[in-house]
C-alpha cells in the first residue's frame, strides 16, 4: 500500500500521464461528438428508420474499420519500443509499413464489404426502408475506408513516439470537418443520410492527409534512414505481422460481440435498434474518454518496456489507474442523473426516447465495469502482448456464449446484461493474464509478442 500511495504522489509521472493523455481525450471525445451529432440531426428527421439506417450502416462500416484497429494498436507497441531504444531507423520502417498494410487491406476490405453487408441485412430482417437507406449510407461510407485505415497507422505511429499533438491534430480535423459537413449536407442541402455518409467520406480523408503532412517534422527528433532492401524481406515484417494477426483476432471478435448486439437489435424493431444506438453513443463517449488514459499507457508503458525501466512501468500504471476509476464515476453519475437529458438530445421521436429511457441502468453501469478492460489493453499494447491480448478475448466470448443463449428470452434487457458481462469477463481475462506475467517477470523477459 505505501508503494501505491507512494507512486501515486509522484508528480512527473502525473505530468507525463496528462500531457499524453488530455490530448488524445480531447480528440478522442471528438470521435462519439460526430455519432452524436449524425444521431442528433437524423434524429430529428420524422422517421424512426432513418436514424436506424445510420446506426445499422454505421455498425456495418465500424465492423470492417474497427476489425483493423491493430494498424494502430500494434503500430504504437513498436514505435514506442522505438522511440524508447532512440532507433530513428526502426522508427521509419515501422510507419511505412503501417501505411502500406493500411492500402492493401482498404482495397481488400472494399471489395468485400458490399456482398457481405447484403448477407448481414439479410440476417438482420429489417424493414424495407431500413434495408435501403442502410445499403446506401454503407456503400458511400465505404470511399473513405482506405484514408480511415491509413489515420489508424498515423495515430498509432504518434503515439507511440509520445507525441500527443499530432493525433489531437489528425482527430480533431477530421471530426470536426465531418460535424460542419453533416450539418450542412444534411440540413442545409437535405442530403439526408446519404448526406451524412459523404460527410464522414470527405472528413477521413482530409485528417489523413494533414496526418501525412506531420511525419516529417515529427522524424526530424530521431535520426535515421529507412532500409529499403529490408522492407522486401519476410523477416522485417515478421514481428509486425504476428502481432497484428493476434490483434486483429481480437479486434473482429470485440466487434463480432458489438455487431451482434445490433443485429439482435434490428430484429426488435426500428425503434429498439434506434434506442440502443442512442444509448451506445453513450458509451462511445465514455470509451473514447477514458481511451485518452489508456493510450497514454500505451505509450509510456512501451516506452519504460523498451528502457527496461520497472520503476516507470509501475508508476504509470498506478498514476493512469487512479485518474480512470475518478472519471468513470464521473460518467456513472452523469448517466445516472442526467441520462434523460443525453437521451433528448439526440431524439424527438418519442417512441424512441421512451424505449432508450428504460435502458439508461444499464449505461451508467457501463463505464465502472469496462475501465478495467481499457486500461489493461494499454498495457498489453505498449508491451506488444498481443498473443494474451487475443487468448483473453476468445477465452471471454466463449465464457459469455451460455449466458447471452440464456437470456435471449429477455429481449433487450438480456442484451444489456449480456452486454455488461462481456465488459466484465473482458477484465477479468486480461487481469489473469496481467497477474500471471507480473509474477513471472514476463513484462521484461525474452523478445515481445
Amino acid at each position: 500500500m505505501s508503494n501505491l500511495i507512494a507512486d501515486w504522489r509522484d508528480r512527473p509521472t502525473h505530468r507525463r500521464v496528462w500531457a499524453l493523455a488530455a490530448p488524445m481525450i480531447l480528440s478522442n471525445i471528438s470521435v462519439p461528438l460526430v455519432a452524436l451529432v449524425d444521431s442528433t440531426v437524423i434524429g430529428h428527421l420524422p422517421h424512426a428508420h432513418q436514424l436506424g439506417a445510420v446506426a445499422v450502416g454505421a455498425s456495418l462500416y465500424t465492423f470492417l474499420a474497427w476489425a483493423m484497429g491493430f494498424l494502430r494498436m500494434g503500430t504504437t507497441g513498436f514505435a514506442a519500443q522505438a522511440a524508447g531504444r532512440g532507433d530513428g531507423a526502426a522508427l521509419r520502417q515501422i510507419l511505412l509499413q503501417g501505411l502500406l498494410l493500411a492500402m492493401g487491406l482498404a482495397i481488400v476490405l472494399g471489395t468485400l464489404g458490399v456482398p457481405l453487408s447484403g448477407v448481414a441485412l439479410h440476417f438482420m430482417q429489417p424493414s424495407a426502408e431500413l434495408d435501403q437507406l442502410t445499403r446506401e449510407f454503407f456503400h458511400t461510407r465505404l470511399f473513405g475506408l482506405p484514408a480511415a485505415l491509413a489515420s489508424y497507422a498515423l495515430v498509432g505511429w504518434f503515439l507511440g513516439t509520445q507525441n500527443a499533438r499530432a493525433p489531437l491534430a489528425i482527430l480533431l480535423s477530421t471530426n470536426l470537418v465531418n460535424i460542419a459537413l453533416n450539418l450542412w449536407f444534411v440540413l442545409g442541402l437535405e442530403w439526408g443520410v446519404v448526406g451524412a455518409a459523404r460527410a464522414s467520406v470527405i472528413a477521413e480523408w482530409t485528417g489523413a492527409l494533414i496526418g501525412l503532412l506531420m511525419t516529417r517534422n515529427a522524424l526530424r527528433a530521431y535520426p535515421g534512414h529507412i532500409a529499403w532492401a529490408a522492407l522486401a524481406l519476410w523477416q522485417s515484417w515478421r514481428p509486425l505481422l504476428a502481432v497484428n494477426r493476434d490483434i486483429f483476432i481480437r479486434s473482429l471478435a470485440l466487434q463480432s460481440v458489438f455487431f451482434l448486439i445490433t443485429v439482435q437489435g434490428a430484429r426488435l424493431g426500428d425503434a429498439t435498434v434506434a434506442a440502443n444506438a442512442l444509448l451506445l453513443n453513450g458509451l462511445l463517449l465514455t470509451a473514447h474518454a477514458l481511451d485518452g488514459l489508456a493510450h497514454a499507457v500505451e505509450a509510456l508503458c512501451g516506452h519504460a518496456i523498451g528502457a527496461r525501466d520497472r520503476e516507470a512501468l509501475r508508476r504509470s500504471l498506478v498514476v493512469a489507474c487512479g485518474w480512470s476509476l475518478l472519471a468513470s464515476l464521473g460518467f456513472a453519475v452523469l448517466f445516472l442523473f442526467a441520462g434523460h437529458l443525453f437521451i433528448e438530445m439526440q431524439t424527438n421521436i418519442q417512441s424512441v426516447r421512451d424505449t432508450a429511457f428504460i435502458y439508461l441502468p444499464y449505461l451508467a453501469a457501463l463505464p465502472l465495469i469496462a475501465v478495467w478492460s481499457y486500461l489493461l489493453d494499454g498495457l498489453f499494447i505498449g508491451a506488444t502482448r498481443a498473443r494474451e491480448m487475443r487468448n483473453g478475448m476468445l477465452l471471454t466470448v466463449i465464457l459469455l456464449l451460455p449466458f447471452a443463449w440464456a437470456l435471449q428470452g429477455l429481449g433487450n434487457h438480456g442484451l444489456w446484461i449480456t452486454f455488461l458481462l462481456f465488459m466484465l469477463l473482458r477484465s477479468l481475462t486480461l487481469g489473469a493474464f496481467a497477474w500471471y506475467l507480473h509474477k513471472n517477470d514476463g513484462w521484461f523477459a525474452g523478445k515481445a509478442h
